[in-house]
């Protein structure tokens, strides 16, 4: 039962990455859509993996990595015009 929650609760676009389904793109994409409609800024805060893999161990030096953001011109644009590092 907690397994089927998990599952349909991935699916909403206010938990942010679902680890092992989404990408950068299609991540920034649900979180820039609605209901949220975030910012390209917040949506890329929410959506951005870190050096550590997301443990809290090793989190003081954690580092963002650059977006993957390749064949969405839309999305190198956007992270472009914010100063977000990102791979073409």
């Amino acid at each position: 039962m907690a397994a089927g929650g998990f599952l349909l609760a991935g699916c909403s676009s206010e938990i942010g990455r679902v680890p092992m389904v989404d990408t950068d793109v299609s991540c920034l994409h649900k979180q820039m859509a609605g209901p949220m409609f975030l910012s390209f800024p917040l949506a890329a805060n929410t959506c951005q993996r870190m050096s550590n893999g997301g443990f809290i161990l090793g989190a003081a030096k954690a580092k963002p990595l650059p977006l993957d953001l390749k064949n969405a011109p839309d999305l190198q644009k956007l992270a472009d015009e914010y100063g977000y590092s990102y791979t073409r």
